[in-house]
């Protein structure tokens, strides 16, 4: 994560409010009028330790790396074995997502291929498996030896939380025993030059980079772009129990759909009423009833669309009036990280959960006034991060082209 590598740092951030957002240089020289983003400072990483030292010289793709590192810290951090090379667990698999590969960065730097047939060839044929959008998932499948079903999905900001409930409906069905799950993104100027044209990313803060995310604020003016991956290892119950496996969570259920951009959606806007039926439908599938849910791990972008994110919440729970749980959003601290968003903030959930604290929106003061009049100033933590039990929570993604996906966890007691 752009504020934290690993599970002890990124929960240190959590606590503390800690943000990544920092200047870009790149983005500068291309004068973009955003010049701040959320990239993960992999210094303290020892690239031994996941990738040989040929594959080290061919990796180009961040969203590849990203994907990597963090699917053997999650399978390490679950107990489970690295295989030797001629083994093959048959009853686990993955579901990577990304939102874009992009490898603008390293391509820049190493090779001139515009208009130059000799330096295409220098790319060699190690660059179609990192600029395929299942890269990710291919090297996880391979590093691992996972011999199930191992598949890459792709739904814009919505991919990360939509590849859990994949994983998740694929073990309840009885066909893997465990399952990699999550998503990452790929950086540069490629992949967040649409939204700069687009004037939604936040362009009043590159002297301030920390204050540039600024979700349910009254002043938000867009997001800050952000990069990087996680993932979970989701696993039957009792194969977990069986093996002693830490569990963090249990996977209630989920539910995603589809607004169809109409009735007020449109590629970039919500239908209010896919909205609010896909938080109805996590919900039903996940046996939960609205009044015991802890904390909402939102969307929140630190755009125009926060307060009808709220807004959707407030009708899909139908709660009484000042009844509402805590809401809260990473991106405060990381920017968006577009297809790595929603696996992100699902350890995030899973964290909060286990050590019993509500992590701060950042930046959130002055709360949108539209934002209090729907829900009590109280539910969103903003000066710090609010001890409390957490046993429910529900994560929410929303994306372009008007998708929808939720995911409900609890604390297993």
């Amino acid at each position: 994560s752009p504020n934290g590598i690993g599970l002890p740092d990124f929960l240190d951030a959590l606590k503390k409010g800690r943000s990544g957002i920092r200047k870009d240089a790149l983005l500068e020289e291309l004068k973009f009028q955003c010049k701040i983003s959320g990239i993960p400072d992999l210094s303290s990483i020892n690239m031994d330790d996941y990738f040989d030292k040929i594959s080290q010289r061919f990796l180009f793709s961040e969203a590849v790396i990203y994907s990597v590192i963090a699917a053997k810290d999650a399978w390490k951090d679950a107990g489970l074995p690295i295989l030797e090379k001629d083994e093959i667990d048959w009853d686990a698999g993955a579901v990577i997502g990304a939102g874009s590969i992009s490898m603008d960065n390293e391509l820049m730097n190493h090779f001139d291929i515009i208009y130059n047939r000799k330096a295409v060839r220098k790319l060699g044929s190690k660059i179609t498996e990192q600029r395929m959008n299942n890269g990710g998932t291919v090297h996880v499948s391979g590093m691992l030896g996972l011999g199930n079903w191992v598949a890459s999905n792709s739904s814009a900001c919505s991919t990360g939380a939509e590849a859990v409930i994949m994983g998740y409906n694929w073990i309840k069905e009885g066909h893997a025993k465990r399952m990699v799950c999550g998503s990452s993104e790929g950086q540069g100027p490629s992949c967040w030059a649409g939204f700069e044209t687009m004037r939604i990313m936040v362009a009043d803060s590159n002297d301030s980079p920390e204050t540039g995310s600024r979700p349910l604020n009254a002043n938000a003016k867009g997001f800050a772009p952000g990069t990087g991956a996680a993932m979970l290892i989701l696993e039957d119950y009792d194969t977990a129990v069986e093996r002693g496996a830490h569990i963090y969570a249990e996977v209630l259920g989920g539910f995603s759909n589809s607004g169809a951009q109409r009735m007020g959606g449109s590629m970039v806007a919500p239908n209010s009423v896919g909205v609010q039926r896909c938080i109805s439908g996590a919900l039903n599938v996940s046996g939960v009833k609205a009044e015991e849910i802890d904390l909402i791990s939102g969307h929140l972008t630190g755009t125009m669309a926060d307060p009808l994110e709220v807004e959707n919440w407030k009708k899909a729970l139908n709660l009484k009036e000042g009844n509402f749980p805590y809401i809260n959003s990473l991106k405060s601290m990381i920017g968006h990280t577009f297809g790595a968003a929603g696996s992100i903030e699902l350890v995030a959930c899973c964290l909060q959960m286990e050590h019993n604290f509500v992590h701060p929106s950042i930046n959130a003061d002055p709360i949108h006034p539209k934002i209090l009049e729907l829900i009590p100033e109280d539910s969103i933590p903003s000066q710090g991060a609010v001890y409390t039990d957490v046993n429910v929570v529900a994560k929410t993604n929303f994306a372009f082209g008007d998708i929808n996906s939720c995911v409900i966890l609890k604390k297993l007691n």
